[in-house]
């Protein structure tokens, strides 16, 4: 991975949102090469169970800014010490059907074990970013979104883990940032707002 495009992109802001709420994507550097961490949510929680996704949270009053919302959840979740991240850059913000506007920060943290330290958090993830890189693990569909209207969604498979959804759009352009990967310029298939999303991540949602 290569940061410097990260680091000079000018990333679009979302500020009319009714809520505020921050991520970090944390990237580890190991013998073997980069790897991107995330959490994999909950199977009790009423939003998203079981869903991959990147520490964050919504902003609380305490919170200076989206970046200090990021690092506190982070260390919330998965016991990140905040002075252990050097932020590289951050990714364009994202509107949620839920009426939130995401903030994504990229950190380079240390490689070490995390662990879940949130009842929120079922489990911590390191996916290599050579595997995630990898078209034979991608899929895409063109989706006409009730909310959004036409959107494409990504789908990275990579071991047991699905990588779907906002956090998806966060890692596509993480990807096209920091490395030469691409999505194929057409999408995998055509879906409508009634149609089953792939089996694989209604295994994983049920």
């Amino acid at each position: 991975m290569e940061f410097d495009r990260l680091a000079a992109h000018d990333p679009v802001v979302v500020d009319d949102e009714e809520r505020q709420a921050a991520v970090i994507a944390p990237v580890v550097t190991r013998e073997d090469g980069f790897g991107v961490l995330f959490t994999k949510r909950a199977d009790h929680l009423p939003d998203h169970p079981g869903q991959m996704s990147f520490p964050g949270g919504g902003r609380e009053p305490e919170d200076a800014d989206l970046l200090g919302t990021a690092l506190r959840e982070a260390n919330e979740e998965i016991g990140l010490d905040p002075q252990a991240v050097h932020v590289v850059g951050r990714l364009d913000d994202i509107r949620t059907v839920s009426q939130y506007s995401v903030r994504p920060f990229v950190g380079r943290v240390p490689d070490r074990e995390y662990l879940p330290s949130d009842e929120e958090v079922a489990e911590v993830v390191v996916l290599p970013v050579g595997a995630l890189t990898d078209l034979e693990n991608y899929e895409s569909e063109q989706r006409d979104h009730p909310h959004y209207g036409e959107i494409r969604l990504h789908f990275f498979y990579v071991d047991s883990y699905t990588v779907w959804g906002a956090t998806a759009r966060m890692l596509v352009q993480l990807l096209e940032l920091t490395t030469d990967w691409r999505p194929p310029d057409e999408p995998d298939r055509y879906a409508g707002p009634d149609d089953d999303l792939p089996e694989r991540v209604q295994d994983e949602v049920q």
